[in-house]
């Protein structure tokens, strides 16, 4: 059985759906491959390197998750944790409006509508994709919400 014709209409079905035109993806992933990162509010423990609260590469911003380790309930622990984002976006040279992901993990999945409440309008009129899943066994630091994020610059 000849499968070629049909692996070349799959391929450029693909190609177009996807904006690529052919291997264009592969070429940015050659261009950005001799970028360094950019690391930024690294946390160290025991004065080794643990991890970034952001790090940049090429034009993407990726924000480690933030949580609220104080106490409150859900829509505070949420006001706090967007508010650290937003932050953290500045800090690497984008905004909430230029965020094209964010994931949201919930302690509990019945804090979902409180969590939407203070979330809905914080990215601008195109908000990101979004997953929102709830945590087994709780999010580190006791906090109610944690959120992390990639963006653009």
């Amino acid at each position: 059985m000849n499968t070629t014709p049909r692996r070349s209409i799959l391929k450029k079905l693909l190609a177009s759906v996807a904006g690529l035109g052919g291997f264009s993806l592969v070429a940015k992933a050659k261009e950005l491959e001799g970028n360094e990162k950019e690391a930024f509010n690294i946390t160290t423990f025991q004065d080794v390197p643990l991890f970034s609260g952001s790090t940049k590469h090429g034009n993407l911003v990726f924000v480690a998750g933030k949580g609220a380790h104080f106490e409150g309930d859900v829509k505070a622990h949420a006001e706090h944790v967007l508010k650290e984002l937003e932050a953290e976006l500045i800090k690497a040279g984008s905004s909430m409006q230029k965020v094209l992901k964010v994931n949201v993990y919930l302690a509990d999945l019945n804090d979902y509508k409180a969590m939407n409440e203070v979330y809905k309008g914080k990215f601008g009129s195109k908000p990101p994709v979004r997953t929102t899943v709830a945590t087994y066994g709780g999010v580190p630091g006791n906090s109610l919400v944690e959120m992390d994020c990639i963006a653009y610059v």
